[in-house]
């Protein structure tokens, strides 16, 4: 059965690009939800005027990979206890945060961040809550890193997350 989740962990060019090596994704689409305004644009969402996070909607096939794990790549692809930051990108758009689709989803992401509490000394900050609205963040924002590669922020930034998720991971990647 084809699932969904929505994940914010910085910017969602580096989330995005972490999940497109994983298999059992179907599809990964950047954009924004959480905040308050209908709709809103990339500047907009920069601006810090919406409220809303960057984030990845990720469809899942649950037969081929497990919440569970998509979770573990998502908390191996960022650090959860910085507030409103990932390493340089500062702002409230790059807050760590899951929207779960339906309520089983809240229940196994509770509890797959209560076990790893003890590993993250300082605390996990990351926002839990359903998911009100997703909206596509606009077309030069998908695939980013599949089209950039070469790009300073790819190279310095992506890669190393791509990097620990494939040592990490290496029996659920394409």
């Amino acid at each position: 059965m084809i699932k969904k989740i929505v994940l914010g962990g910085g910017c969602f060019w580096c989330i995005e690009a972490v999940f497109q090596k994983i298999k059992g994704i179907n599809k990964i689409e950047s954009g924004y939800a959480g905040g308050n305004v209908v709709a809103p644009t990339y500047d907009q969402v920069c601006r810090e005027e919406t409220g809303h996070a960057e984030v990845v909607l990720v469809e899942y096939e649950d037969a081929e990979i497990s919440l569970e794990k998509i979770l573990g790549v998502f908390f191996s692809a960022h650090d959860p206890m910085t507030l409103n930051r990932q390493g340089n990108d500062v702002g409230s758009q790059y807050r760590s945060i899951i929207l779960w689709t339906e309520p089983e989803q809240e229940r196994i992401i509770r509890m797959f961040m209560d076990t790893l509490r003890k590993d993250f000394s300082k605390g996990i900050v990351t926002e839990v809550k359903k998911l009100d609205k997703f909206y596509a963040a606009e077309n030069p924002h998908q695939n980013y890193y599949k089209n950039n590669k070469n790009q300073p922020y790819c190279r310095f930034v992506i890669d190393p997350k791509i990097q620990k998720v494939e040592k990490e991971f290496p029996d659920n990647l394409l």
